[in-house]
């Protein structure tokens, strides 16, 4: 039986980044969080997306080997926002000593149920990121969060200081553009695809502002690839950033 437990803070210290009419939203969303028909169908096929560029971004910084289906041995890995563990759980798959983070008890509640029940040794806290006494991380991971949070510079400075010297850091975030405005939210959120009232438009974050913030905080940004949707392809990695993109981040 796998040991994933969930933790929930009683009280908060540091920067307060959580809103918690955001943290409230997706609490809603828990109890169908690992249905890929579900409220977070949009995240099961965007998931595959992410990760292809997480194993690139990994074995990269390790330079590590393509064929191995582990390279995150004996490495630690954080992902705050983790929600119901859709990327923790792949994390653990590739070997990595995880730990997941998400603002809404319900989240990680249901992911240590989900991790469990797959038999993953998973670790989930509820609350703040900046109240928690974590350590430091190889790999730290937060995937369309900055956009919800309070305040994204703290937020970052809080990220930063959970990276291990050496480690690396990716996100993903939408493009403040009038082309997410009309399919992320007039499209998406229209039809349903996404939950009503998950996004902000004005919130969103712009490649060249988020990389002015990670250099505030001591970190330096790398090449943005997009994740861009076509009728062919679905949901893909792309040069156009226009809707959402994904990023990696080191020490400056």
């Amino acid at each position: 039986m796998s040991d994933a437990t969930t933790v929930t803070p009683s009280n908060t210290s540091g920067g307060q980044t959580i809103r918690p009419e955001e943290a409230a939203h997706f609490g809603k969303l828990a109890k169908d969080w690992w249905d890929p028909k579900g409220s977070s169908a949009m995240l099961h096929k965007l998931n595959p997306v992410r990760l292809g560029f997480l194993r690139e971004a990994i074995d990269i910084h390790w330079a590590g080997d393509v064929r191995n289906t582990r390279p995150l041995d004996g490495k630690s890995a954080l992902d705050v926002g983790c929600g119901a563990g859709l990327l923790c759980e792949p994390l653990a798959r590739m070997g990595a000593a995880v730990t997941g983070v998400d603002a809404a008890p319900e989240n990680v509640a249901a992911a240590a149920i989900h991790a469990e029940g797959v038999g993953l040794d998973i670790r989930y806290i509820a609350g703040e990121i900046g109240a928690q006494d974590l350590g430091t991380f190889d790999l730290v991971t937060s995937m369309e969060v900055v956009e919800h949070v309070a305040d994204k510079r703290a937020f970052l400075a809080q990220l930063a200081e959970r990276l291990a010297p050496g480690g690396l850091m990716v996100l993903s975030t939408p493009n403040r553009t009038p082309q997410s405005r009309l399919l992320m939210i007039g499209a998406a959120e229209g039809v349903g695809l996404i939950p009503k009232g998950t996004h902000h438009w004005d919130d969103f974050v712009t490649p060249e502002e988020l990389a002015d913030l990670l250099e505030s905080v001591g970190l330096h940004m790398g090449e943005a690839r997009g994740i861009a949707f076509s009728p062919m392809k679905g949901l893909h990695l792309s040069g156009d950033l226009s809707l959402n993109y994904i990023v990696t981040a080191r020490a400056a």
